[in-house]
């Protein structure tokens, strides 16, 4: 099990996403979001999904890219710092990221099988941890951030942006 972490294990900057979760057990939100990410995304047509509700916003494709970029970038922190990693970890320059990812240039579907082979691994790598070695923190973009924090971040990450997703774009 990896439960909800404190608001101490985590840069309150990343509360907005932590608050979205509301079961203590993250792990069970990571597997049913495996489901219902690919749901949320495959309703959606490749027309839409190239929508900006502004000119210097996101697509929806790019959207969804940036989800699972910086799910691969929370998972990667997370296996350094339960494994004993005690150098500070780089920060993550979305736009940068974005900018590089010719999301755009993809197909809706590419990037939600993307997302299922990412979940996937990312779902390995949390099954394996034992709770103690949630607990365990390191520094991550300037910040202590405790391992099972890294799982809620995943999770409320993605409750996040599907909300402005159906607020804004749909």
């Amino acid at each position: 099990m990896i439960r909800k972490p404190k608001s101490e294990e985590y840069n309150s900057f990343y509360e907005p996403y932590v608050s979205k979760i509301q079961e203590d057990n993250v792990l069970d939100v990571l597997k049913e979001q495996l489901l219902s990410v690919v749901d949320f995304f495959s309703s959606i047509s490749e027309e839409q999904a190239e929508y900006r509700y502004a000119s210097d916003k996101w697509s929806i494709k790019e959207v969804l890219n940036h989800l699972n970029d910086a799910e691969r970038v929370f998972s990667y922190r997370a296996l350094c710092i339960v494994r004993g990693e005690d150098k500070p970890l780089p920060g993550m320059d979305q736009e940068v990221y974005q900018k590089n990812s010719r999301a755009d240039m993809r197909s809706l579907s590419s990037l939600i099988q993307e997302f299922v082979t990412i979940r996937k691994s990312t779902l390995s790598l949390f099954d394996h941890i034992a709770e103690q070695d949630s607990l365990r923190t390191g520094l991550a973009s300037g910040s202590s951030v405790s391992v099972r924090a890294l799982a809620a971040l995943i999770a409320g990450h993605y409750l996040h942006h599907i909300g402005i997703i159906n607020q804004k774009y749909l």
